[in-house]
């Protein structure tokens, strides 16, 4: 390993990679050349198991470049206006599902994260069962491409000799091409579910069927269309909920800010009803504590890596063909020259001027005002979606609760590791711990019983 603090270079097991550790470095590269730093680490296993569908780990082809161009289109900061009435429903949700049965809060939050997207994706009505038989098999799909996809995992990836072996002997091609036709079936009778409805005239407004209607435009074939339905739910619902997991560890360990952005919602929003998205513009401060929750705790704290087409050349580094770029997100989020010395704190604050409004965001962070959705034309396709998620969870829980740190059997106070975490490949939460979810005043239950009928759901529901 050789570095010179903003460029280090590594060799795995003969792989060229480079961990990139500034953000100028990384958008010089990743973002300003991007017509040569977009393409994705080959892996022979992952590419049989996705039938290279998976637009967020397929190569940087044809194929890519038209599932890459829809996502864009249809999870457009202007798409994503059209599905704000369902994200406020799921909230209402929560936040009911929160008030009955507040020790199972981590459920509760993985449930809604779950619920909302394949709610926009597929429009679906909102799931209330914690064991629904679809979301559980598209989690399963996560963890075997991220297990496929993560280095060292298969032999193959290094004896390349072994891709010509036959079948018979090759238990990992069996393994990926059983998973992919399995897959692929589930996926699309999910999609030819919505081509259903909408040729019964049943349609729900959601990104699928948005999807279904512009084929022909987007330039994707029904497979295609079927499978980046999928990617986009699949890539969403894990890193929402695990955003959410270190939503709380914010609120647990930071009752300060907790307290002035309860403050900024009794003040514009008041106690006879749940925030809206007609508050945003004034809920400044919530907005300022969701975008230090990006920036504190990214779910990907090292990106997913970014393959180099051709020989290139950076500020006297040569770079060859092929080689490996690792952008090391956590370290751009808590750089001390951007954030000062307290960039390591949880300190909303630090997105606002003066006089309470909002900076304008750092450079070269696309108006976040950090770097956790990644650069170049790898950037999240669903970072509109998982912004006002997050807004809209952050306010509707922060209305309703105080959150407090939770107890052992004995009465001590048991607070969360945020220096600790648990990755399942792609995104890293907290270890589990317990807190304390209670109602802020006595009419929050008959508020949220309120909204939940006006949505059309009983209220005890």
């Amino acid at each position: 390993m050789s570095h010179s603090g903003d460029i280090v270079y590594l060799n795995m097991a003969g792989q060229d990679a480079i961990l990139l550790n500034s953000s100028k470095v990384a958008a010089d590269l990743l973002d300003r050349r991007a017509a040569i730093y977009s393409d994705r680490p080959k892996n022979v296993v992952c590419q049989i198991l996705t039938g290279g569908l998976v637009f967020a780990f397929s190569q940087h082809n044809d194929i890519w470049k038209v599932m890459r161009r829809a996502a864009a289109e249809t999870m457009s900061n202007s798409a994503m206006k059209s599905y704000e009435g369902p994200q406020e429903v799921e909230a209402t949700l929560l936040v009911h599902d929160l008030l009955k049965k507040p020790a199972d809060w981590d459920a509760h939050l993985s449930r809604a994260a779950n619920s909302l997207v394949l709610g926009t994706v597929y429009g679906m009505p909102p799931i209330r069962d914690h064991n629904n038989p679809d979301i559980a098999a598209v989690n399963l799909f996560v963890e075997r491409a991220l297990h496929a996809c993560a280095p060292g995992t298969f032999l193959v990836e290094y004896l390349t000799w072994m891709q010509h072996l036959p079948r018979w002997m090759s238990p990992w091609r069996q393994y990926a091409e059983n998973s992919f036709n399995f897959y692929a079936s589930l996926f699309e009778r999910l999609y030819d579910d919505i081509k259903k409805r909408i040729a019964q005239g049943d349609e729900t407004p959601s990104v699928a069927s948005t999807i279904y209607h512009d084929e022909k435009h987007l330039g994707v074939s029904d497979r295609e269309a079927a499978w980046l339905s999928a990617t986009l739910y699949a890539g969403a619902s894990g890193t929402t909920s695990g955003q959410l997991t270190w939503l709380i560890v914010a609120m647990v360990l930071h009752p300060e800010a907790q307290k002035r952005a309860q403050e900024e919602i009794d003040r514009v929003v008041g106690r006879d009803r749940m925030p809206t998205f007609k508050d945003f513009n004034q809920l400044v401060y919530v907005r300022a504590f969701v975008k230090e929750v990006l920036r504190w705790r990214p779910v990907g704290p090292l990106g997913v890596p970014h393959r180099l087409d051709q020989d290139d050349v950076y500020d006297g580094y040569y770079f060859k063909k092929d080689t490996i770029f690792i952008t090391n997100v956590w370290a751009m989020n808590h750089d001390l020259e951007t954030w000062g010395p307290d960039a390591d704190d949880f300190v909303p604050e630090r997105h606002l001027d003066e006089k309470g409004n909002l900076k304008p965001s750092v450079p070269d962070t696309k108006d976040e005002s950090h770097h956790s959705f990644g650069f170049g034309r790898r950037i999240c396709v669903g970072r509109n979606l998982a912004r006002t998620s997050m807004f809209i969870y952050t306010a509707c829980i922060l209305w309703a609760f105080n959150v407090s740190p939770g107890t052992d059997e004995r009465g001590n106070i048991i607070l969360p590791d945020a220096d600790a975490g648990i990755s399942d490949g792609l995104v890293v939460r907290p270890p589990d711990f317990p807190c304390k979810i209670t109602p802020r005043y006595a009419d929050v239950p008959a508020l949220v019983a309120h909204v939940k009928e006006m949505y059309g759901f009983a209220a005890d529901a």
